[in-house]
């Protein structure tokens, strides 16, 4: 059919069953195209520098009669105008010898490329990324470093962007474009509310959510870099929160034995029948002074047959490095007494995932002690945390006169005599001094914490000798 086409009757043109094209006798091979859905587009048909049959779609019918204040272009709605002067242009490319079909199809391809890498430069597109190419194989810590960045991981499934969280915040935002302005903006909302997408435990400011954050986009950033998906990190230029400050704080002998009579009894709000991990792993830590993790991750298969020994994986250690603990028999005792729930998890209360809550316990674990502490007569216990555990551990090795190196061996702690040089070229595991070293500590805790005879009083300020 060939007429000249109106907007009227462009409007009045009813689909059928199948597609159906008029032709524009005003306008030199264009077409109004109607498929039977009722869409109408604009279409080009004639044949390319080669000689073979080309179309090219122009736009669909735009039903509004308003017309473009610019130049139209190929791809947006057309009114009848639109089209004759569009397909005019066309045709004048055409005289000056362009294939408008290539070049349209080279034009799109470029448009999509853009598109796609515009979507995968974007910051929820680099969270994934990160995380899935480089947080996830190289360290252990990434379901946490997911969560900061605002990703939620269910078991072996995509991740989901959390509510709030900065994967949803700044998903479509390319990471090129995020300043050190908006990294500050972000670290200083964490230290004073939160950490977008994640529930503050306290509305205190605090420098740990900030530090913790920061460490986050930092890391993540410059692996964009290394990636060459960013010219700069854009944390570089923003002060990371101040740490805390270093504590000396070690636990008196006094102490010690509050302690101890406090984990007899921390595991007590627990229900009937369900097994007593804290108080026996809270002295497992004392009497190893190897890390909260460490402990509570402890597995059957990592101890030997007989019991004596304790094989960590580098995979669970802080400095990588696998590490042997020689287990004095007081420890083997408290081991044997947790409760043994099906899996190889040896302090759990639900067979599958090591023990949890640690504040609700330490909470605990601090009223109990205050408790043991007024019976003796004293009226306050200084604030102390379980890393401190691990101090007083190293302290009292000292005070036994065990040899540096053999402390730092038996914590597994790269720093000092095993450091640098030294590090590198001695290997001994020196294990039948670290033996002796945690045996000699196990009975100096046992004495400390032996019941006092009924005719002595601890003395205030007096620390109690074996």
């Amino acid at each position: 059919m060939v007429k000249i086409l109106t907007d009227a009757a462009c409007r009045k043109f009813v689909p059928g069953p199948k597609r159906r094209r008029v032709r524009d006798a005003a306008a030199r091979s264009l077409f109004l195209v109607i498929e039977p859905s009722g869409h109408k587009a604009w279409q080009m048909r004639f044949r390319r520098p080669d000689g073979r049959p080309g179309k090219i779609t122009l736009g669909p019918f735009d039903r509004s009669g308003r017309e473009l204040t610019g130049d139209p272009q190929i791809g947006q709605p057309l009114t009848l105008q639109a089209a004759r002067q569009l397909a005019a242009t066309v045709h004048r490319d055409r005289a000056l010898g362009h294939d408008v079909i290539a070049d349209h199809r080279a034009r799109r391809h470029r448009q999509r490329t853009e598109i796609e890498e515009r979507a995968a430069n974007t910051f929820g597109a680099g969270v994934r990324a990160y995380i899935a190419e480089y947080a996830q194989p190289e360290t252990r810590n990434w379901l946490e470093t997911a969560r900061l960045l605002g990703l939620r991981y269910h078991g072996d499934g995509e991740p989901e962007e959390a509510k709030g969280g900065l994967a949803q915040r700044w998903a479509d935002r390319p990471v090129a474009g995020i300043d050190g302005h908006d990294i500050w903006s972000v670290i200083d909302e964490a230290r004073r509310v939160a950490i977008p997408g994640i529930t503050a435990r306290n509305r205190d400011i605090s420098d740990s959510r900030g530090r913790a954050l920061f460490a986050a986009l930092s890391s993540m950033f410059s692996w964009l870099k290394r990636q060459r998906r960013v010219e700069s990190n854009p944390c570089a230029g923003v002060d990371r929160p101040a740490g805390p400050e270093a504590r000396d704080r070690v636990l008196t002998a006094d102490e010690i034995r509050w302690f101890w009579r406090a984990c007899e009894s921390v595991d007590a709000p627990l229900a009937p029948g369900a097994p007593h991990p804290f108080g026996p792993l809270l002295k497992v830590l004392l009497l190893t002074g190897q890390r909260r993790n460490e402990v509570a991750g402890m597995t059957r298969d990592e101890l030997s047959d007989d019991g004596a020994t304790w094989n960590i994986p580098g995979s669970r250690t802080k400095n990588g490095r696998a590490h042997v603990v020689p287990l004095p028999p007081l420890v083997r005792e408290l081991i044997a007494s947790v409760r043994a729930k099906p899996g190889n998890l040896v302090f759990t209360t639900t067979g599958t995932t090591p023990v949890s809550g640690w504040s609700r316990v330490k909470g605990r674990l601090d009223a109990a002690m205050l408790v043991a502490a007024r019976e003796e007569g004293r009226a306050v216990v200084p604030p102390w945390t379980l890393h401190d555990l691990r101090r007083t551990f190293v302290t009292g090795m000292v005070e036994l006169h065990v040899p540096p190196h053999v402390v730092e061996v038996t914590v597994n702690h790269l720093s000092g005599t095993r450091s640098g040089v030294a590090g590198t070229y001695n290997r001994s595991e020196l294990m039948d001094e670290r033996k002796e070293a945690l045996d000699r500590w196990a009975r100096h805790v046992a004495g400390i914490v032996a019941p006092l005879p009924e005719n002595v009083v601890s003395l205030p300020g007096k620390r109690r000798r074996k």
